[in-house]
């Protein structure tokens, strides 16, 4: 089998993280970094058909939709920086001081290093993930051959050099892509979606 991988492993310390949403009012991935001005996006989560997230989303500290339940997991940026969980393990308070956040499934790898899809459904697409490694980085990629079924993708990242602590699987498909600034990179950025994980260089002191 052959995969094209794009991946990006970022240092949190160096970065701000962020979540744009648009309810019913989807762009392409190349419109929400020209709207936003991030370095680097990537599509969210999973959405309706009236382009309404379908998980709990939170944007300027504010949320909107339902927490989902157990099963799927969540990257959120707290006051101290951002953080991907399993929601069994550390559900959605809702008073909690969250800066944005949003919500997908299913947890590629659980927390330890522990493979999070066992069974082989054989369904294959455009993959894209959200993780972080042991050493507390975050890493982006975007598998868009469409070869990998969920539960190859999440052997294949166990088995890799990542070092994955953590990794949860986004919205795939026809809704997969990244688009990066800075130099100017892209995949499949005409993926129109109204979810986003942005990235900022942080600001200087």
């Amino acid at each position: 089998m052959d995969e094209r991988l794009s991946l990006f492993r970022i240092e949190p310390a160096l970065f701000r993280f962020d979540v744009a949403y648009r309810p019913g009012q989807p762009q392409t991935l190349i419109d929400w970094q020209k709207e936003t001005g991030a370095l680097l996006v990537m599509n969210g989560g999973y959405f309706t058909e009236a382009y309404q997230a379908t998980g709990l989303v939170v944007t300027d500290g504010v949320a909107s939709g339902s927490s989902y339940g157990d099963f799927a997991g969540m990257f959120a940026v707290t006051p101290a920086g951002p953080e991907l969980r399993w929601l069994r393990e550390q559900p959605y308070e809702p008073a909690e001081p969250l800066v944005a956040a949003l919500q997908s499934f299913p947890l590629l790898v659980r927390p330890g290093g522990v493979l999070g899809f066992p069974e082989e459904d054989g369904q294959t697409a455009r993959r894209t993930v959200i993780g972080r490694d042991g050493s507390g980085r975050f890493l982006f990629l975007v598998a868009d051959l469409g070869y990998f079924s969920l539960h190859e993708l999440a052997k294949f990242l166990l088995a890799s050099d990542l070092d994955l602590d953590v990794a949860l699987n986004l919205d795939g498909g026809l809704s997969s892509g990244l688009v990066l600034a800075e130099p100017e990179m892209s995949v499949f950025p005409v993926a129109y979606v109204p979810v986003v994980i942005t990235v900022f260089p942080a600001q200087e002191p």
